[in-house]
């Protein structure tokens, strides 16, 4: 649901829809509702819960089962297999085994003897939250406006002022077993209460009917939303602007020269993918006053601290003076210094069974005038991590207007982020795939070969640019691999290779997307046959243009981009059979192919020395789903070998040593190994695709 940050929240529960629902499916159902709004929990973040009475497979007895989302889960996305399901008697059976908060991790560890009916979804760590908690249904939720109350400095007497008795209020505790028994005590010390604020965390709510747990929890958050719209009309955000910020051109510029550099310095144990945001909610932290001293306080609730680490790092660039060049060659320091910094904290705050050091980069940068940047492994960790940070700076704008805003103690912060719990489910992670974090642009991608090298890519976990001239084509491409890998990983730029500014701007756009390139598939082609009496000058230069020059451009700014992230990358030529071996009646095809060809052998020589590879791919007969060979191409190459379109792929094929026709996907897959890490060693070769073809041997 796309909402404004004035717009009330929306009573969106359809009561007809609801009543032939189980309370199972109510429960998702209010979950699903919960987190279609990014003001009521972020991306992650709170759970619900509902108390069924459920047939007990073993006994054939009704018993009473908690359903709780599951580890990991998100309330907006979950499905029915998202949610953990406990028996609520082995559950409450807990209680005599624990022996109070020194063994409280180890209760973790017991939540999977509890498990109703085999459900393998892994129960979180909040599941005694819910299940001690007397009612059927319990919400807890992360609104920025109740932790903005929650983060302040009097943090109790404002939710009392806001909720009177309605609403309860307990200190700061790390979630866990500890925290649900605080929860059950205050509910029975407290039966008419109707939820409860946690400091530094977020809100509980409950009631004992699925939709009426849902109305008090939309009440709730909007009764805090309309107190600060109150309280702080006419106050400025964070003690007013004190930077103006750049125009969105320009803004986009500033970024394009940061990302490509920072991503290059914090990509020492792994490639880190990048995400810009200058919505208006950063900019306004980022140009304001108190910016610097809030942004050092770091964040409050635990979501928002696990996906941002301790605080951000704020880069040192003047809107008015514009001085990016000082800036850039202030990054190194810049960076050293929070990695200094980090490891200081980790050494201060770190006790004898701490894992080890992780990552000491930042994830947050913040730039006046500009915007906000973030990176991490994947592309949607990046952009959630952005989103998180929002999130802490709506805390930060509501806590400080009306009171003084808290961050996190940095003691309970370092417990959190190396909380044995939480490096646990860190090795629990699928080990990454071959590309991830790795960024790609690929020319000519809505063609056969480009679309397919792109998708091999995208299996393999990298992000991908494509770029084509064709804008149709290009948009039904995206379209076709967004649904089959997902949308974050994956933009489109329409692009003349023959047009320097676009070439500039195309990779301009790829450093703001995804932080960088680290590879380049230069594919865009054209193809044409006629005797050489019958070339035209402006043919010729058309396939000089496209299939050298253009070539030539996009590799330039590939140069430029990899020399800048400072990591090497990889760069693969689609050249052609015909680069090596000469056809009839296309003189202009050959030669333009064989200067392809030989750019890559003097860019592998150039691009050494900065761990930039070139290598070369070289197709024959790629027929299917190839754009060449639609139209006059393909006519002109039947009549050339006196066959007609039907029987031309038959000819290629049995023209092959080893009678077989060549595919996109084989194409793509030899670009996938100059691309990956398996041919780590290897620059200025070629791998002939062409199905057997002795005039193409390279030797």
């Amino acid at each position: 649901m796309t909402v404004k940050a004035t717009d009330r929240l929306l009573d969106q529960w359809d009561t007809k829809k609801a009543s032939s629902m189980t309370e199972p499916e109510k429960l998702l159902y209010r979950s699903n509702l919960l987190g279609s709004d990014k003001r009521i929990t972020n991306y992650g973040g709170g759970n619900t819960s509902a108390k069924v009475m459920e047939l007990d497979p073993l006994t054939g007895e009704q018993v009473e089962v908690l359903w709780v989302k599951g580890s990991g889960g998100d309330v907006g996305s979950i499905k029915m297999d998202g949610f953990a399901t406990l028996y609520m008697d082995k559950l409450r059976a807990l209680k005599g085994i624990y022996k109070g908060v020194e063994m409280e991790d180890e209760m973790v560890g017991l939540l999977p003897h509890c498990t109703f009916n085999l459900n393998p979804r892994a129960a979180s760590i909040d599941t005694p939250l819910h299940a001690y908690v007397p009612r059927k249904h319990v919400d807890h939720m992360h609104p920025d406006a109740i932790i903005a109350i929650a983060a302040a400095r009097n943090s109790k007497e404002l939710t009392e002022q806001i909720f009177g008795k309605e609403i309860g209020w307990l200190p700061w505790k790390r979630p866990g077993y500890e925290l649900g028994l605080w929860l059950e005590k205050y509910c029975l010390e407290n039966p008419e209460a109707k939820g409860v604020v946690l400091e530094s965390h977020g809100l509980f709510t409950w009631d004992d009917d699925a939709q009426a747990c849902y109305k008090l929890t939309l009440e709730i958050i909007q009764k805090a939303m309309d107190w600060f719209d109150a309280q702080t009309k006419g106050i400025p955000a964070f003690g007013g602007p004190v930077h103006s910020s750049l125009d969105a051109k320009a803004r986009q510029a500033v970024a394009a020269r940061l990302m490509p550099a920072i991503r290059g310095m914090i990509s020492g144990h792994q490639h880190m993918v990048g995400h810009f945001d200058d919505s208006d909610a950063v900019l306004d932290f980022v140009n304001a006053k108190n910016m610097p001293p809030l942004a050092a306080l770091g964040t409050s609730c635990p979501d928002h601290f696990l996906r941002t680490k301790i605080r951000p790092l704020v880069l040192a660039f003047d809107p008015a003076l514009q001085n990016i060049e000082a800036v850039m060659a202030g990054l190194p320091d810049q960076i050293a210094a929070y990695r200094d910094d980090y490891a200081a904290y980790y050494d201060r705050c770190k006790n004898p069974t701490s894992p080890a050091l992780r990552d000491p980069n930042a994830v947050v940068y913040l730039v006046p005038g500009v915007g906000m940047l973030t990176f991490a492994k994947d592309k949607a960790t990046a952009r959630i991590s952005g989103e998180f940070y929002i999130n802490a700076i709506n805390v930060m704008r509501g806590a400080s207007a009306v009171s003084e805003y808290c961050g996190l103690p940095e003691q309970e912060a370092f417990d959190i982020e190396y909380w044995l719990l939480e490096e646990a489910k860190l090795q629990r992670m699928p080990k990454p795939k071959a590309l991830a974090g790795r960024v790609a642009l690929v020319t000519g991608a809505a063609g056969g070969i480009g679309s397919s090298t792109a998708a091999r890519y995208l299996q393999e976990g990298a992000c991908v640019m494509l770029a084509d001239i064709d804008a149709e084509a290009l948009a039904r491409t995206h379209a076709d691999l967004s649904a089959r890998f997902g949308a974050d990983v994956l933009r489109k730029v329409q692009m003349n290779v023959t047009d320097e500014a676009a070439v500039q701007a195309a990779f301009a756009q790829t450093a703001v997307e995804f932080g960088g390139v680290d590879i380049l598939v230069s594919n865009a082609g054209i193809a044409s046959s006629a005797p050489i009496e019958d070339t035209s000058l402006a043919l010729w230069n058309k396939n000089m243009d496209i299939l050298s020059t253009g070539y030539f451009l996009v590799s330039r700014e590939a140069f430029k981009l990899m020399r800048a992230q400072g990591i090497g990358g990889s760069i693969v030529f689609v050249a052609s059979k015909n680069g090596l071996a000469a056809s009839p009646n296309a003189s202009a095809y050959c030669t333009a192919k064989a200067a392809e060809i030989h750019l890559a052998r003097c860019l592998a020589l150039e691009g050494a020395e900065a761990g930039i590879r070139v290598n070369v791919v070289n197709p024959d007969a790629v027929l299917r789903g190839s754009k060449i060979w639609s139209g006059e191409w393909l006519d002109q190459r039947a009549s050339t070998y006196k066959t007609d379109k039907d029987g031309l792929e038959e000819m290629y094929r049995q023209r092959s040593m080893l009678k077989r026709s060549v595919f996109p996907e084989d194409i793509a897959e030899a670009a996938y190994f100059f691309a990956s890490d398996l041919s780590a060693k290897s620059t200025g070769n070629i791998i002939n695709v062409d199905a057997g073809n002795k005039e193409a041997f390279t030797r």
